[in-house]
């Protein structure tokens, strides 16, 4: 489960959320509630708390009691089915439905949900008649409505096969942007050959559209034919660097296929601002060419007299990174105000450590933590701070005791609970770890983050293999591309037998990036499958990369490598 990096949001498939309402505050169950009458009032209020709290089964059965109650509130009905669909609580759904579906005309919003239930309960013949309709919306709009229903069915292979069916048909409307969004859905659904086929398409009705090369150039490379990918980028010009929006989209295909230094050079291409420079410095590190990132450093200090807290800050990022310390404590000193003079005081904690300056170190930290001034997010992150430079020097009590202290002050908050799971999964505690991991789900039932950490904390350190897949599924819903998720998912499939299907999505993992907990999973499932010579090379490459790493330690002595 290596550190879920995204230096930024790379091209991504185009598939629209579902919109279900966030979970209301208080003031608002309350105006909700005013809203209903009699016996409903209660079961509004019950329900907006539950789906605060996270209860969403809960939060199910007070909302379809209340539109039940209200015989005339289409609006109560048609929440309850969202909420319903959210849970995937198929009956449920069916019956508010039903009750929304008696209460007001079929608008696109209900359609959707129908499509979406229709393909969740595998009737699929009901849901490619919903499909098609929205399709053919004379708005022209239906078509974002069936990609949400299609993306969100749940069952990918009925998803797949109906829109294989629909682009066979000619159902998908003539315009470049739903073209690209159905050829992305078919990226997520992991059908290249569907995807390839909806490329081709596309390349022959939009032939000079720079976004239908970028579409193919993903293609390419989530088929693994990274060469092709890459002569389709360089085909497209200088023309297509200088639109902001596709510079960094051509970026963003550099740094999937993890080639970090051809993402930086794109962007250093066209006019320069904060946000280039950051992504460039992020990318740089990631590539680790400190020659490039030293003359971005002086590049930027040229300017670094000005006053500008991003640009100081940036200067004293990059400082810490080329591993001089002191000339990173003098750019975080500098930042003159603002929420960059918050950072940069959580930076100096750091870089007076590195100057082996440990007790000044600490005592910012804890400054931090009783500083009124500040918000609380950066008050919690103090805490953290403190905990992680207690851990570097080897202080095992400081490390929970700063951990005990943040959520004394902060009770329930989902970062210092994060924190103190990891320190209890690397003590082997591991109920505890799973304890403070649930305990985040059940404040944030969709924590991808926390997702991810208990599923794979269950595959790596218990026998727990099919909840620990669950998890990671839905952690995968979310973020599909996510490196750590992807290394989750394959360490699952191994520690469930499925070694040749573990082995694709670890590699793809280690393709995004070049981490070495990745590198020791892929070692370990190729010596389980009589191929030494080739994991040999996998645990050389972790060695390169972190020799201390406890995956690759276990794995060794596991395999006697």
């Amino acid at each position: 489960m290596p550190a879920m990096l995204r230096p930024w949001p790379v091209m991504a498939c185009l598939i629209l959320a579902l919109a279900v309402s966030a979970p209301a505050a208080p003031a608002r169950a309350a105006t909700r509630a005013k809203a209903a009458s009699g016996d409903s009032l209660e079961a509004v209020m019950a329900g907006e708390f539950a789906l605060q709290a996270g209860k969403l089964p809960e939060a199910v059965r007070w909302y379809l009691q209340a539109a039940r109650t209200e015989r005339d509130d289409a609006g109560l009905a048609e929440r309850a089915a969202r909420i319903a669909l959210l849970a995937n609580d198929k009956a449920a759904a069916a019956q508010a439905l039903k009750l929304w579906r008696q209460r007001a005309p079929r608008s696109l919003a209900m359609r959707t949900a129908e499509a979406t239930l229709a393909l969740r309960t595998g009737k699929a013949s009901a849901a490619r008649r919903e499909l098609v309709a929205l399709l053919r919306e004379p708005d022209g709009q239906g078509w974002r409505h069936a990609l949400v229903a299609l993306g969100d069915g749940r069952d990918d292979e009925l998803s797949a096969r109906l829109l294989r069916q629909m682009v066979e048909a000619g159902d998908i409307p003539d315009t470049l942007q739903a073209w690209l969004a159905f050829g992305g859905l078919a990226q997520k659904l992991d059908q290249p050959a569907l995807a390839e086929r909806i490329v081709a398409e596309v390349v022959k009705r939009f032939p000079s559209e720079p976004r239908v090369a970028l579409l193919q150039a993903g293609q390419l490379r989530q088929a693994g034919k990274t060469d092709e990918a890459r002569r389709v980028l360089e085909g497209l010009g200088k023309t297509a660097l200088l639109v902001p929006e596709l510079r960094l989209s051509i970026a963003g295909e550099y740094e999937a296929m993890g080639d970090y230094a051809a993402a930086a050079a794109v962007l250093a291409r066209g006019p320069q601002g904060d946000h280039t420079y950051q992504l460039r410095a992020a990318l740089l590190a990631r590539a680790e060419d400190n020659a490039a990132l030293g003359g971005l450093y002086d590049e930027l200090a040229k300017d670094g007299s000005e006053p500008d807290p991003d640009r100081r800050l940036l200067l004293g990022q990059i400082a810490q990174v080329l591993k001089r310390p002191q000339q990173a404590l003098d750019w975080y000193r500098s930042v003159p105000g603002g929420p960059q003079r918050t950072e940069a005081r959580l930076r100096i904690a750091n870089s007076l450590y590195e100057l082996g300056r440990k007790d000044e170190a600490l005592a910012e930290a804890v400054k931090l933590q009783g500083d009124a001034s500040l918000d609380d997010n950066a008050r919690i992150s103090a805490y953290v701070l403190e905990s992680e430079l207690r851990r570097k020097n080897n202080d095992a009590a400081g490390e929970l005791d700063a951990l005990a202290r943040g959520l004394a002050a902060y009770p329930d908050d989902s970062q210092l609970l994060y924190a103190r799971a990891l320190v209890w999964e690397r003590r082997d505690q591991i109920e505890r770890a799973e304890a403070d991991f649930r305990k985040i789900l059940a404040i944030e039932p969709d924590s991808v983050a926390a997702l991810n950490a208990l599923g794979y904390t269950l595959a790596d350190r218990t026998t727990r293999y099919k909840e620990a897949l669950e998890l990671i599924d839905r952690a995968r819903a979310a973020e599909p591309d996510d490196p750590a998720i992807t290394d989750s998912y394959g360490w699952v499939l191994y520690r469930l037998g499925r070694h040749e299907e573990a082995l694709v999505e670890l590699r793809r993992a280690f393709a995004r990036q070049k981490d070495p907990e990745i590198a020791a999973h892929i070692a370990e499932v190729l010596w389980a499958l009589g191929r030494q010579d080739e994991a040999r090379k996998y645990f050389d490459e972790a060695r390169k990369l972190d020799p201390e790493n406890r995956s690759l330690k276990r794995a060794l002595e596991k395999t006697g490598a």
